[in-house]
């Protein structure tokens, strides 16, 4: 990390050093969810394919408390680090692992109690509820593990490290190939040595790799300026610092939590073509995230940067990562568009060999590679709002570009146009380019105010 100089290195060459690493884990995150999808399709049913694809909206809601929780970690710590305040920057550190741990726990008791019914509300077959069930009753007792990993990798990529949580997802993504099938089977090389867990058995091996990666992470920052600064005191609740945490943390989780409301709405919608519907669009979700890593990178990298450059009072460094990272994210975004389209039937074999269920993934995702060029347009302006501790604008978009036009568009579809699943897509892909203009515009304004009072 002595390499690295947020403040001072050149911005294209920031963007390869952080982003490239950051994005090299999440090929390998999404990986790891592609395995778990492909072995739950072949090694159980087609029902666990539907099963694990219908838990998204909620396992989501775990992941958008962890990752608001961590981009206010992120924010506040580069920013604390811009400053030269490495004692703040270890005080909101610790505090955001006690909230991650107390989040944890009411995470494990809720989705225990409440969380069947979120599903039988998006699909009533009884067989696959019981699987969906299942599966995300061990992922509940283990989100405290979940969240500690996040938050300390937020830490991290505050000081500008992404490789140590690329090696953490590497390492996870192999344990996993190996886990996955052991725990499903109960077996090794053909002998059982325990009862088959089928689709538990996946969601064990998640949380044992999140843990082991968790421990590595930890090593990691006991290694950082952020440690050495370290005080017992800071474990105690400071409320001044629960309550920064909270006013960056809890628009950007309520912001992501709408692409989870947005899913459920979506998986309602497409629950009307039946389990293979379900299953294909669920799967075709999986496959279409991995090419989405070049741009989280970029993002990670963009808050960072903003973060820390806003800290040492450098307005011209935020707009320059903002325009560079904007037309650095739409040259990549085009590529990827190409490949999804040609590669969309191809990738949803990987899943199953049902043609119903390759016949509905691969058409989202021809259908939806025409709007990935416009997905930088969102990205990046959310990145730069979080590095500026402005959130709450990033909740706003979510709200209306996840909840409000799913539910318009699709109503005026089906209703006036043809209920139709190609349509559905049609319409979302074009009104996704329509908000992602209008929302690049007002960023690019909003930006500049900000960075200049």
């Amino acid at each position: 990390m002595k390499n690295i100089n947020l403040i001072d290195d050149d911005i294209y060459n920031l963007f390869w050093k952080i982003a490239l690493p950051s994005s090299i884990g999440t090929v390998f995150q999404n990986l790891y969810s592609l395995v778990d999808a492909i072995f739950a399709g072949r090694m159980i049913s087609e029902i666990a394919l539907a099963a694990i694809g219908q838990t998204f909206p909620i396992y989501f809601i775990i992941i958008a408390l962890g990752i608001g929780l961590s981009i206010a970690t992120t924010s506040i710590v580069a920013n604390s680090i811009g400053e030269k305040k490495i004692s703040k920057a270890s005080q909101i550190f610790c505090q955001s692992l006690g909230i991650a741990i107390f989040v944890g726990i009411i995470i494990s008791i809720f989705g225990i109690l409440i969380g069947p019914s979120i599903l039988e509300s998006i699909n009533e077959d009884q067989k696959t509820l019981k699987l969906s069930s299942d599966y995300m009753n061990i992922i509940y007792l283990g989100s405290v593990i979940i969240l500690l990993l996040m938050v300390s990798n937020s830490c991290l990529s505050a000081l500008g490290d992404t490789k140590s949580y690329r090696n953490v997802l590497i390492f996870s993504f192999f344990l996993n190939i190996v886990l996955n099938p052991i725990l499903i089977s109960g077996a090794i090389l053909g002998y059982e040595i325990f009862k088959p867990l089928g689709i538990t058995g996946i969601a064990i091996a998640t949380i044992l790799s999140q843990f082991i990666g968790l421990l590595y992470l930890l090593y990691k920052i006991s290694k950082t300026q952020i440690y050495k600064s370290f005080s017992n005191k800071y474990l105690l609740p400071k409320f001044k610092s629960i309550a920064e945490i909270s006013i960056q943390g809890i628009p950007a989780s309520i912001g992501l939590m709408m692409i989870a409301l947005g899913s459920y709405i979506l998986l309602y919608f497409v629950s009307f073509y039946g389990n293979d519907a379900i299953a294909g669009f669920a799967s075709a979700g999986r496959y279409e995230q991995l090419l989405f890593l070049p741009l989280l990178g970029l993002s990670t990298a963009v808050t960072s940067i903003v973060g820390q450059n806003l800290g040492a009072r450098k307005p011209e460094r935020v707009l320059e990562t903002y325009t560079k990272a904007i037309r650095t994210g739409v040259i990549i975004l085009t590529i990827v568009a190409v490949f999804l389209f040609f590669s969309a039937e191809l990738s949803m074999r990987l899943f199953t060999d049902d043609e119903d269920v390759i016949f509905y993934g691969s058409m989202y995702l021809k259908i939806w590679a025409f709007g990935f060029p416009a997905f930088p347009l969102f990205f990046i302006p959310n990145a730069t709002f979080q590095g500026l501790k402005k959130a709450i604008i990033v909740m706003y978009m979510a709200i209306l570009r996840f909840v409000l036009t799913p539910i318009i568009i699709v109503t005026i579809i089906n209703n006036f146009i043809k209920e139709d699943y190609v349509y559905m897509f049609i319409g979302l892909t074009t009104v996704h380019w329509i908000i992602g203009i209008f929302y690049y515009r007002y960023s690019l304004n909003k930006i500049k105010n900000l960075v200049n009072n």
